[in-house]
């Protein structure tokens, strides 16, 4: 979708049949997020199809991945199918902090747990396959026009009309890139604290969980003595064992895994931050816009 300028003629596929249509978004209505306006108006003008792909502008797919996708939604009689594609980690923050954000989003929303029966319900945004009468019957993406946390909401809300699932994969790969660990700080400030439902008691007990479960055991290792101590560098170790199948997703050194308690606490930092640009009127920004809710 483009947002100036002449609207670009249809761009033909290599067998010269028009399957490509880029539209002008239209202004943006009260009480939408800049994203979800954006795809209601690409469903909108999609028409009738069965199945929705959205995915992000910035993610490389395999060829098959949409077929594959079908094929899941349609054997497995899924509502929604999700790929958490392979994020860049190519710079250093990247390196830092990029495995540890999918390792988290897994923590809060086990994946197998999102396939059964239940409450849990997450997707990644950048790719997801809708049954389009599924949404339909859930009330459309009007149903969730506010949330920062789109692709969660939007799992919300299907899961309540039949099953989901989400996956993790290398097959479709982000381009987008982190140069600096403020860029990806960016990016978690901007809705960790929508993802708490913007309370003040959640925040304090999930950095207080943070403080406890990821930074305390280095710090019973070096300063205690007797059984503290070895309490501390077994949860230590454990920590970063649970660490090593995402670092060898990514291709990471296991070493990588004596640094999750520094990872956490940068974490802990920008959900903080989160919450106090929200307090401050100025959360969720993207694009120039303020999208959190007001504190």
């Amino acid at each position: 979708m483009s947002r100036g300028g002449p609207i670009p003629p249809l761009l033909p596929s290599p067998s010269g049949e028009g399957r490509l249509t880029i539209i002008r978004a239209q202004p943006l209505a009260a009480g939408w997020t800049g994203k979800l306006a954006a795809a209601a108006q690409g469903i909108a003008a999609a028409g009738e199809p069965t199945y929705l792909w959205l995915t992000d502008a910035d993610i490389v797919h395999c060829p098959d991945t949409l077929r594959s996708l079908v094929a899941r939604a349609t054997g497995e009689k899924r509502v929604l199918v999700s790929l958490m594609a392979r994020l860049r980690c190519d710079t250093a923050a990247e390196k830092f902090l990029v495995p540890a954000f999918v390792w988290f989003f897994a923590m809060l929303y086990p994946f197998k747990a999102v396939a059964r029966p239940g409450k849990v319900a997450a997707a990644a945004g950048g790719v997801m396959l809708v049954d389009r009468a599924a949404l339909d019957r859930a009330g459309g993406v009007a149903a969730i026009r506010g949330a920062l946390i789109d692709d969660c909401a939007l799992a919300a809300v299907m899961k309540a009309q039949g099953g989901i699932e989400l996956l993790l994969t290398d097959r479709s790969v982000s381009l987008r890139d982190y140069p600096r660990v403020a860029d990806i700080g960016a990016m978690i400030s901007r809705s960790a604290y929508a993802q708490l439902d913007y309370s003040p008691l959640l925040l304090a007990g999930t950095l207080l969980g943070l403080l406890v479960s990821f930074v305390a055991p280095p710090l019973l290792t070096f300063l205690a003595t007797g059984g503290a101590q070895v309490g501390g560098a077994v949860a230590w170790a454990m920590m970063s064992a649970a660490f090593q199948p995402m670092l060898r997703f990514y291709r990471r050194s296991p070493a990588w895994g004596a640094a999750v308690p520094a990872i956490a606490l940068v974490y802990g930092w920008y959900t903080l931050e989160s919450a106090v640009q929200t307090w401050r009127g100025k959360g969720g920004q993207w694009k120039g816009r303020v999208e959190a809710k007001a504190a």
